[in-house]
Protein backbone atom coordinates (compact mmCIF):
# COMPACT_ATOMS: atom_id res chain seq x y z
CA UNK A 1 0.00 0.00 0.00
CA UNK A 2 1.54 3.27 -0.98
CA UNK A 3 0.57 6.71 -0.05
CA UNK A 4 -1.19 8.96 -2.41
CA UNK A 5 -1.06 12.52 -2.07
CA UNK A 6 -4.51 14.07 -2.09
CA UNK A 7 -5.01 16.51 -5.38
CA UNK A 8 -6.11 19.40 -3.01
CA UNK A 9 -6.69 20.97 0.56
CA UNK A 10 -10.59 19.47 0.53
CA UNK A 11 -9.53 16.50 -0.57
CA UNK A 12 -6.58 15.92 2.02
CA UNK A 13 -8.77 17.07 4.81
CA UNK A 14 -11.88 15.11 3.66
CA UNK A 15 -9.35 11.94 3.45
CA UNK A 16 -7.97 12.08 7.34
CA UNK A 17 -11.27 12.63 8.21
CA UNK A 18 -12.72 9.42 6.49
CA UNK A 19 -9.61 7.56 8.00
CA UNK A 20 -10.24 8.72 11.53
CA UNK A 21 -6.65 10.56 11.58
CA UNK A 22 -8.19 14.27 11.69
CA UNK A 23 -7.04 14.60 15.08
CA UNK A 24 -3.43 13.51 14.47
CA UNK A 25 -3.46 15.80 11.68
CA UNK A 26 -4.10 18.83 14.11
CA UNK A 27 -1.52 17.16 16.62
CA UNK A 28 1.12 16.78 14.13
CA UNK A 29 0.56 20.30 12.43
CA UNK A 30 0.54 21.79 16.51
CA UNK A 31 3.60 19.62 17.23
CA UNK A 32 5.99 20.74 13.84
CA UNK A 33 4.76 23.93 14.37
CA UNK A 34 6.03 24.29 17.82
CA UNK A 35 9.47 23.14 16.85
CA UNK A 36 9.94 25.79 14.56
CA UNK A 37 9.08 28.08 17.20
CA UNK A 38 6.29 29.73 16.17
CA UNK A 39 3.96 28.33 18.15
CA UNK A 40 0.26 27.55 16.96
CA UNK A 41 -2.41 25.86 18.71
CA UNK A 42 -4.99 24.37 16.67
CA UNK A 43 -7.95 23.04 18.95
CA UNK A 44 -9.01 19.65 18.59
CA UNK A 45 -12.38 20.97 17.81
CA UNK A 46 -11.30 23.16 14.32
CA UNK A 47 -13.11 22.10 11.81
CA UNK A 48 -11.70 21.25 8.90
CA UNK A 49 -12.75 24.76 7.56
CA UNK A 50 -11.48 26.61 9.97
CA UNK A 51 -8.48 24.89 9.81
CA UNK A 52 -7.51 25.46 6.19
CA UNK A 53 -8.73 28.83 6.67
CA UNK A 54 -6.14 29.62 10.03
CA UNK A 55 -3.36 27.68 8.52
CA UNK A 56 -3.62 29.99 5.47
CA UNK A 57 -3.68 32.78 7.34
CA UNK A 58 -0.56 31.80 9.61
CA UNK A 59 1.76 31.25 6.23
CA UNK A 60 0.57 34.69 4.79
CA UNK A 61 1.62 36.20 8.01
CA UNK A 62 4.83 34.43 8.30
CA UNK A 63 5.35 35.39 4.54
CA UNK A 64 4.75 38.49 4.81
CA UNK A 65 6.03 39.20 8.56
CA UNK A 66 8.72 36.32 9.59
CA UNK A 67 10.10 35.05 6.21
CA UNK A 68 13.20 33.16 8.31
CA UNK A 69 10.80 32.00 10.60
CA UNK A 70 8.65 30.57 7.39
CA UNK A 71 11.76 29.29 5.78
CA UNK A 72 12.90 27.31 9.39
CA UNK A 73 8.88 25.96 9.66
CA UNK A 74 9.28 24.51 5.51
CA UNK A 75 12.51 22.71 7.24
CA UNK A 76 11.12 21.63 10.50
CA UNK A 77 8.31 20.24 8.31
CA UNK A 78 10.03 18.47 5.51
CA UNK A 79 8.61 20.47 2.78
CA UNK A 80 9.98 19.72 -0.38
CA UNK A 81 12.52 22.71 -1.69
CA UNK A 82 11.33 21.36 -5.34
CA UNK A 83 8.02 22.16 -4.79
CA UNK A 84 7.64 25.36 -3.24
CA UNK A 85 10.47 26.63 -5.61
CA UNK A 86 7.76 25.97 -8.11
CA UNK A 87 5.33 28.10 -7.16
CA UNK A 88 4.23 31.36 -8.60
CA UNK A 89 5.67 33.75 -6.23
CA UNK A 90 3.76 36.52 -7.74
CA UNK A 91 0.51 37.09 -5.46
CA UNK A 92 1.40 36.00 -1.98
CA UNK A 93 -2.38 35.48 -1.14
CA UNK A 94 -2.42 32.34 -3.71
CA UNK A 95 1.44 31.48 -2.74
CA UNK A 96 0.44 30.77 0.97
CA UNK A 97 -2.24 29.15 0.09
CA UNK A 98 -0.51 26.74 -2.81
CA UNK A 99 2.30 26.11 0.60
CA UNK A 100 -0.83 25.86 3.43
CA UNK A 101 -1.45 22.91 1.05
CA UNK A 102 2.26 21.64 0.85
CA UNK A 103 2.42 21.75 4.32
CA UNK A 104 -0.72 20.23 4.86
CA UNK A 105 0.05 17.25 2.33
CA UNK A 106 3.45 16.56 4.14
CA UNK A 107 1.96 16.59 7.35
CA UNK A 108 -0.66 14.14 6.43
CA UNK A 109 1.95 12.13 4.85
CA UNK A 110 3.95 11.64 8.54
CA UNK A 111 0.62 10.86 9.79
CA UNK A 112 -0.65 8.33 6.95
CA UNK A 113 2.73 6.47 7.28
CA UNK A 114 2.72 6.68 11.39
CA UNK A 115 -0.79 4.72 10.98
CA UNK A 116 -0.04 2.36 8.64
CA UNK A 117 3.19 1.15 9.75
Amino acid sequence: MSFIAPISTDALLSEAENENLYQKLIEQLNKDFNLANDAVDFPRSTTPNELKVQLHEKIYRLIQYKFAEYLNLLYIIDVPEKEVKSLDGSDIVELSQQVAFLVLKREWQKVWFRNKF
